[in-house]
């Protein structure tokens, strides 16, 4: 089957009870044991396995093409629970343009723990195997990253990664499976936070790790899903489970008017640059051709201005929602700075921007209106 196909069928067989299309969902905590003590249908209790996250992981290894899947709570559960699967003194390769959540649960959390972690510019090469160790586990990127939407070569950090006994793990979040298919260009480890566009609709907390391959780190993923219990219920699985339905035409969609805005931006005298991977001028642009299918539904651009007067841009705005999150139908923009932190290194003038699903001419004269 084609993935299109795939994201429609897989997880959801016919109910052999009821017959019904849509899958039931299954709210119960705890399964019935069998006379002789055995579970026969599979599940003993929810934090364990659920029908309704079974279905979920089932339609995630077949979009990415791994061998094991596992759904967690939130995309941060998710990301939390790989570098878990590590030891204290294992060294891990970062990028340096990073998700802040990620980089909050490695400085708050991973590092007093015991992990080593070494930020780079993940595209020089040179630097990545310069701070390689003996006990380097991971190498870890995003791509697109975010906020400024850097391009990685994901084959490229793989081998270097493999030449060192170590595992490539790439968030794809951004792109999803539609788009950009990690696993078949080397990586080892998909992560993905499902609240996003597999969701795709702002209603639903998630996560998933797949594994190309279901080996002992797999098996240690999996296992502190199981007893660490960030596990999502059976009705989020399902919400999940029927967002990835639309999956293929939303993307088309979002990346469609991303782009076109985008070449909007480049032109608009208010505008000082515009991060996105379909302009001819994107460092990445030429690697990006090679390892997506289309440039995705997220941009970001910086206002010619100050940060207070990349606020008052998006206090204009009317169409566009002021608010985190991306993914969703409809479009969100925010000052990405002043939801990182004290600690951000994100340029103040920087808009991240979700591009949704409306009409383009709509979402094009709402950012030329609040632009002036």
């Amino acid at each position: 089957m084609k993935i299109e196909t795939k994201a429609i069928h897989l997880g959801h067989e016919i109910d052999q009870e009821t017959g019904a299309i849509a899958p039931p969902i299954h709210l119960s905590t705890t399964f019935e044991r069998d006379t002789d003590g055995s579970y026969p249908r599979g599940h003993v209790y929810s934090r364990l396995s659920n029908p309704n996250r079974d279905a979920l992981e089932k339609c995630l290894c077949g979009l990415e093409g791994g061998e094991g899947a596992a759904a967690f709570s939130s995309g941060l559960a998710a990301i939390l629970n790989v570098f878990q699967a590590l030891l204290p003194g294992d060294h891990v390769v970062v990028s340096q343009d990073l998700y802040h959540g990620t980089t909050r649960i490695l400085q708050d959390i991973l590092v007093p723990w015991g992990l080593q972690v070494s930020y780079v510019d993940v595209n020089d090469f040179s630097q990545v195997r310069a701070v390689m160790k003996a006990n380097t586990k991971i190498i870890y990127l995003e791509t697109p990253s975010n906020p400024l939407l850097k391009i990685t070569d994901i084959s490229a950090l793989s081998a270097i990664a493999h030449e060192a006994g170590a595992l490539c793990v790439c968030d794809n979040t951004w792109p999803t499976p539609i788009l950009q298919r990690p696993l078949e260009l080397g990586a080892d480890i998909v992560i993905h936070s499902t609240t996003k566009y597999f969701g795709g609709h702002s209603d639903v907390l998630g996560g998933a790790v797949i594994s190309k391959i279901k080996d002992a780190f797999f098996d240690k993923i999996r296992m502190l899903q199981q007893i660490g219990g960030a596990v999502p219920a059976p009705f989020d699985c399902w919400l999940v489970l029927r967002g990835i339905q639309t999956l293929s035409c939303r993307m088309k969609n979002h990346s469609e008017n991303a782009f076109g805005i985008a070449k909007f931006l480049q032109k608009h005298p208010g505008i000082q640059k515009v991060h996105y991977p379909g302009l001819v001028d994107h460092p990445g642009h030429d690697i990006v051709l090679r390892q997506m299918s289309q440039f995705g539904g997220m941009l970001s651009f910086q206002i010619r201005g100050n940060k207070e007067e990349a606020l008052a841009f998006i206090g204009r705005l009317k169409i566009i929602k002021r608010a985190t999150s991306l993914g969703g139908v409809e479009s969100l923009i925010e000052h990405r700075a002043s939801i990182e932190g004290p600690q951000s290194k994100t340029p103040d003038n920087l808009l991240r921007f979700s591009v949704g699903l409306e009409n383009i001419e709509d979402l094009i004269a709402d950012l030329n209106d609040a632009l002036g």
